[in-house]
Order: C-alpha cells, then sequence, then structure tokens
C-alpha cells in the first residue's frame, strides 16, 4: 500500500472526497512528525508507538577499504508496536 491506496481507502470508508482525506492525512502525519521533533512520544492506542531515539556518534569501517571512518550522532525515530498489533501479525493464516 502506498501513499494514495491510503488516501483512496480513507475517501471511500468516511464519505470523503480524495482531495478531504489528503489533507487529513497530511494533518496526521505533520503533527506526528512535529511532536517526535519535539520530544514528545505518540502512541496510537492499538497500533503502536513512536518515539525519538539518538544514535551516539561512533567508529565504523569502509567496507570497500577497510578504512576506520568517524560517524557521527543522530536522531531518528523508533517504532514500537502494540501488543494488539503484535498478535495480529503473528496469527495464524485466515483460509
Amino acid at each position: 500500500m502506498n501513499r494514495q491506496d491510503l488516501i483512496d481507502s480513507i475517501a471511500s470508508d468516511n464519505n470523503l472526497t480524495k482531495e478531504q482525506a489528503h489533507g487529513a492525512l497530511d494533518t496526521v502525519l505533520n503533527e506526528i512528525m512535529k511532536a517526535i521533533d519535539t520530544g514528545e512520544t505518540v502512541t496510537l492506542v492499538g497500533f503502536g508507538t513512536l518515539k525519538e531515539i539518538y544514535r551516539s556518534p561512533r567508529k565504523g569501517r569502509n567496507p570497500q577499504t577497510g578504512k576506520e571512518i568517524y560517524i557521527p550522532g543522530s536522531r531518528t525515530a523508533k517504532f514500537v508496536i502494540s501488543k494488539k498489533f503484535k498478535a495480529l501479525l503473528n496469527a495464524p493464516p485466515i483460509t
């Protein structure tokens, strides 16, 4: 599923135009990104939790040359699925 498929699904499931569904999806994603950027944790009950983590600077190796390189620290987001979502993923397939 890509972004357009998601917009189409939101529109059809909620009797919205595609433009309205696109706006709603953009708003949700922008608010999630803003919250994580400010250090907040975003919890979507039944789906999962998104939070910011910091990767410390470290030494690494260039795989082509074997030369040691410095990898700077960086901020990234981590997603942890909920128990309900995990149970759904691990349920036996429906035949």
